[in-house]
C-alpha cells in the first residue's frame, strides 16, 4: 500500500514522502496514529495544500523536543530499590520507572516508550546510561543511579 507520510518516521521516510509499506502496517499503525494517509489523488492534493502548515507543525515539535533535550541532557535520575547483599535487585528498574522518576525529579513529561534500554531492564545496583528519544532527531543520554535498600 502506498501512503503519504505526515511525520518523520525512522527507517521509513520524512514528511511528504510517498512510500510503499505493508498493508497491515499502514492499516493498524500509520493511519490510525495520524502519521500517514493513503496515497490517493484526493489525499495528495489535500496534502500539497496543507504542506506548509504541516512543515511548520513538524518544526515546532522538533524545537520543543530540542528544548526539552537541553534540559534533560546529562541529567541523573536516582532510584532506590530493594536489593540483596551482592548488589542484585529483587525486581528490576524498567522504562516505566525511569519515566516516572524523570517526571518527578526533573519536571519533564517523558513517555515510557521514549526510554531506550539497550540491555533490557536494569537488574543491578549502580550507574547506568540510558537513551531518551524525545523525537526521531533528538536523543539524549540520561544517567540512572540505582541504590540498594536492604530488606
Amino acid at each position: 500500500m502506498q501512503v503519504i507520510l505526515l511525520d518523520k518516521i525512522a527507517n521509513l521516510g520524512t514528511l511528504g514522502e510517498i512510500v510503499k509499506v505493508k498493508d497491515g502496517y499502514a492499516r493498524n499503525y500509520l493511519i490510525p496514529t495520524g502519521r500517514a494517509r493513503r496515497a490517493t489523488e484526493a489525499n495528495k492534493a489535500e496534502f500539497e495544500a496543507r504542506r506548509a502548515e504541516l512543515e511548520k507543525q513538524a518544526a515546532e515539535k522538533l524545537a520543543a523536543a530540542q528544548a526539552q533535550g537541553e534540559k534533560l541532557n546529562g541529567a541523573t535520575v536516582k532510584l532506590t530499590q530493594k536489593a540483596g547483599v551482592d548488589g542484585r535487585l529483587f525486581g528490576s528498574v524498567t522504562n516505566h520507572d525511569i519515566a516516572e522518576e524523570l517526571n518527578k525529579q526533573h519536571g519533564v513529561q517523558v513517555h515510557k516508550s521514549q526510554i531506550r534500554l539497550p540491555a533490557g531492564p536494569i537488574k543491578t545496583v549502580g550507574d547506568n546510561t540510558v537513551a531518551v528519544a524525545l523525537h526521531t532527531d533528538v536523543v539524549v543520554e540520561v544517567t540512572v543511579s540505582v541504590y540498594g535498600e536492604t530488606a
